[in-house]
C-alpha cells in the first residue's frame, strides 16, 4: 500500500516534524499541497498545543500529522548535572552568567494520557512517534479514534518491534537524517546506517509500507527512494529556508554557507544524539560527550549560554539541526517545494 492510499494524501510526501523551527503555519501549508504536513509537539504545552490544533484544523480540510516523543522521563542526577555544569563553567564566566541562577529542566515531554485527552477532541488523522512508541493504553486511544499511527526505526530490529507492537508504517531514518535520532532499542550508534542501505532491508523484514527518510532533498531522490521500494518519503532539512520555517536568521545563514556541508551527530545540546551543523559548542567539548544529563536534560544548561550568545550575532550554543544533505534548502514556499520533491509544478487539484 502507498502512503497515499494509507493517509489520503496526494503526494507521496511527508514533511518531517521540526520542533523549534516551525509551527503549525508549515503543517497547513504542506497539507494544502497535496503532502502530509507535520506539526512536533514534544516542545509544546497543552495549551500552545490546542491552539496549533485550533489553526490547522480551521484553515486546512486535508490529513495532517501530530509529532511526539515516547521517551521515558530520566530521574534527575546530581552528580551528572553537576559534572555539565562543570563543563559549562568557563562559558558562564566568558557571558557573566551565575551558574547558580540556571534552573533545571528538561522542555521536552512524552506522549502522555493529557496529551490523549486533548487530541480525543479534535481526532487527528495521523499521529506520529519518536523513539518507540506510547504505552499501549495510550497507543489504543490514538487508534480509537481512527488516526493512522507512525513511527521512527532506525535498524531492522527496530522496524520488526514497531510492526508488532501496531504501528500502521515505519519510517526508516537513515544515519543522514537531521535531528534527532530516533533510536530506542539500543545507544550504540554503531548500528546506525544510511537510508538507501536501510530501506531495502527493512522492507524485507516487515509488511508494513515504509517510509524513506534522511538525506532525500529533491525529485531525484524522491524517485529514486520509491523505485526501492519505499511507499512515500519524509524530508526535513529541505524546508528550513521556507518562508513558513520559524528557523533563526542565524540558523537560516548557516545553512545557506559552507558549514551545511559538514553536519555531526552530537549529544551535547539535548543528552541525546542528534544531526546538526558544528559550532563553538561542538567544536570545544564533542560533538559526543559523557558530559551531559540524559535526555533531554542538558538543554536548560545551555538556554542562557545560547541567549547570550545569539544576542551578539553568534551562534556559539544554537541549535542547528540539519541533515547531511543540505542542497535542497531554497527560499520558496512550502507548498512550491512539496510539488517540487513529487516532481510536480502545479497542485493535483489544478
Amino acid at each position: 500500500m502507498t502512503i497515499r492510499e494509507l493517509l489520503g494524501i496526494d503526494l507521496p510526501i511527508i514533511q518531517a516534524p521540526m520542533a523549534g523551527v516551525q509551527g503549525s503555519t508549515m503543517t497547513i501549508a504542506v497539507s494544502n499541497a497535496g503532502g502530509l504536513g507535520s506539526l512536533p509537539c514534544a516542545m509544546l504545552t497543552l495549551d500552545v498545543l490546542r491552539g496549533e490544533l485550533q489553526a490547522i484544523t480551521t484553515q486546512t480540510t486535508r490529513p495532517y500529522n501530530l509529532n511526539f516523543f515516547c521517551h521515558v522521563p530520566p530521574a534527575p542526577d546530581a552528580a551528572r548535572d553537576a559534572t555539565w555544569r562543570a563543563a559549562l563553567a568557563p562559558y558562564y564566566a566568558e557571558f557573566g552568567i551565575d551558574p547558580t541562577s540556571v534552573p533545571a529542566g528538561g522542555g521536552r515531554a512524552p506522549f502522555s494520557a493529557e496529551a490523549a485527552d486533548l487530541l480525543e477532541g479534535f481526532k487527528p488523522p495521523v499521529v506520529s512517534f519518536h523513539f518507540g512508541l506510547p504505552a499501549p493504553e495510550l497507543l489504543a486511544r490514538v487508534k480509537g479514534w481512527g488516526a493512522k499511527v507512525l513511527a521512527s526505526a532506525t535498524t531492522v530490529e527496530e522496524a520488526r518491534w514497531l510492526e508488532a507492537h501496531g504501528a500502521d508504517a515505519v519510517i526508516a531514518q537513515g544515519l543522514e537524517a537531521g535531528g534527532h535520532r530516533g533510536i530506542f532499542l539500543s545507544d550504540d550508534l554503531t548500528t546506525q546506517i544510511g537510508t538507501m542501505a536501510l530501506l531495502p532491508q527493512i522492507l524485507r523484514a516487515v509488511k508494513l509500507p515504509v517510509i524513506a527518510a534522511g538525506g532525500i532533498a529533491d525529485a531525484r531522490g524522491v524517485a529514486a527512494a520509491m523505485a526501492l521500494g519505499a511507499a512515500g518519503v519524509q524530508v526535513g532539512t529541505s524546508y528550513l529556508l521556507c518562508p513558513e520555517a520559524t528557523t533563526t536568521p542565524l540558523h537560516r545563514a548557516a545553512l545557506a554557507s559552507p558549514r551545511a556541508e559538514h553536519t555531526v551527530l552530537t549529544n551535547l545540546i539535548t543528552g541525546r544524539p542528534a544531526r546538526g551543523m558544528r559550532n563553538r559548542l561542538l567544536d570545544q567539548l564533542g560533538p559526543l560527550s559523557d558530559a551531559p544529563p540524559a535526555f533531554p536534560l542538558a538543554t536548560a544548561a545551555l538556554a542562557p549560554l545560547k541567549a547570550a550568545a545569539e544576542k551578539l550575532g553568534r551562534d556559539d550554543f544554537s541549535t542547528l539541526w540539519a541533515g547531511q544533505n543540505a542542497t535542497g534548502c531554497r527560499e520558496i514556499s512550502a507548498a512550491a517545494l512539496t510539488l517540487a520533491l513529487s516532481g510536480r509544478t502545479e497542485s493535483p487539484e489544478a
